[in-house]
């Protein structure tokens, strides 16, 4: 495990985050005095896959959440009764395994860290949840909070939803109906192949597209369903010649990581030359993988696009590749800021570093960075917020500033849902702790 402390940042910085801090709601808390932070840090446990095929995902979600603590810390810390406290982010390697997360977590409770963040793996989100709910039951005295900004099965604010588990990403049914309103449109389309990673995830997109293609577009034909292992295939070549000789005119994909990016090159490679519906395609390598050959072919979903039309989106982009300049470290997620800036002011209205009383305020978090924003919602604790669908194109294209990794290549943001048009409901029966 390594800890890192943001409280000595070098100068330069710092300042870059305090032009960002008055984009943060709240005039009183955009405006206080950058006094830097004295007392005690406020530790976040990182479990996150930090080596191994997927190192590459979990290393852009710590970017992330450094660079949104560093903003925290800039204007003076997080607010309590007795002084300012910084946020730092502490590192644990899951290495993408369920049990290494769990592992990640015992260490992180002994270590006396009492907020655990982690998204790459709705497997491992599922364990945690199980582990934390049982946790907080047998020592009350060292309650844990789950923050999520990545693991979107839609059950973990479902079925397993939990007081003690707050997800700050669109789950998979949100994502896909977004696209799916691409997809509706798309009048040329007659036959789509499905394909996805053999966990509760990939399994979760593959069963929402059968069900919203039946309800959106039942003239479009399945020609194959497909699982493959997760994070074990290093040749996606005869996955891409089973999907060319299907005649498929698309694939529909929640793949992400080294999987996105293997499964996409190889279907460049064998001249599949179809649409990609995808969940993560606007980067991690996918673009690069693709070339040419992508443009007006990969359609993405996510929460923000760097090429969101609008000055203040604009300039928190700019922000974060002064703070992280080289291109390979591209891959910023808005709804990780918002996450920190939601745990912020939480912290601060709970007055308190106490598991229970931070989940009682993050319940009414609403926040707004950059023109984007969302709100908790409490009978679930599933993050409210705005989706946008995009399509790859060449940087320097209409509506393509912004390229990513370097590659060349961007996405232009071709629809935007509001949060009320990207809601869904629930069927959470949340179990509260008593007086809460």
């Amino acid at each position: 495990m390594h800890s890192t402390s943001l409280l000595f940042r070098p100068v330069r910085r710092a300042l870059a985050a305090l032009a960002l801090a008055a984009l943060v709601t709240g005039a009183a808390q955009a405006q206080a005095p950058a006094t830097a932070p004295a007392g005690a840090p406020i530790r976040i446990a990182l479990i996150e896959a930090l080596s191994g095929p997927l190192a590459n995902t979990g290393e852009a979600v710590y970017r992330n959440l450094v660079w949104a603590t560093e903003r925290v810390n800039a204007r003076g810390g997080v607010r309590l009764p007795d002084g300012r406290r910084p946020l730092i982010i502490d590192r644990f390697d899951s290495k993408g395994q369920t049990e290494e997360a769990l592992s990640g977590l015992r260490s992180a409770v002994d270590k006396d860290i009492r907020i655990v963040a982690q998204g790459n793996s709705s497997a491992a989100a599922a364990g945690l949840v199980d582990a934390i709910n049982k946790h907080n039951e047998r020592d009350p005295a060292r309650q844990v909070l789950f923050l999520n900004y990545s693991a979107v099965d839609p059950i973990l604010t479902n079925e397993k939803c939990s007081y003690w588990h707050f997800r700050f990403d669109a789950h998979a049914n949100m994502r896909m109906s977004a696209l799916m309103s691409v997809i509706a449109d798309d009048k040329a389309l007659r036959s789509i192949y499905l394909i996805g990673q053999d966990y509760s995830f990939g399994q979760a997109v593959l069963r929402e597209a059968r069900t919203q293609l039946g309800q959106h577009r039942p003239d479009v034909k399945i020609v194959a369903e497909e699982l493959h292992p997760m994070a074990r295939v290093k040749d996606f070549a005869p996955y891409a010649m089973k999907i060319k000789a299907s005649g498929a005119q698309a694939v529909l994909t929640g793949n992400w990581g080294n999987d996105l990016t293997l499964l996409v090159k190889a279907a460049r490679e064998v001249g599949f030359d179809g649409m990609f519906y995808t969940f993560y395609g606007n980067a991690l390598g996918a673009p690069a993988a693709l070339g040419d050959a992508g443009i007006g072919k990969v359609v993405a979903v996510a929460d923000w696009f760097p090429n969101v039309p609008t000055a203040e989106s604009e300039a928190f982009y700019q922000s974060f590749r002064q703070r992280f300049p080289n291109p390979a470290d591209d891959y910023v997620h808005m709804r990780m800021q918002l996450l920190v800036e939601a745990l912020a002011q939480a912290i601060e209205r709970a007055g308190q570093v106490d598991a229970a009383a931070i989940a009682a305020q993050l319940e009414k978090a609403q926040v707004d960075l950059a023109g984007q924003g969302g709100r908790m919602r409490a009978a679930d604790h599933q993050f409210q917020q705005t989706l946008a669908v995009a399509v790859m194109d060449r940087q320097g294209a209409p509506g393509v500033k912004f390229d990513v990794e370097g590659s060349g290549y961007g996405f232009r943001v071709i629809r935007q849902l509001t949060p009320q048009q990207a809601e869904q409901p629930t069927t959470c029966q949340m179990r509260r702790p008593e007086g809460r």
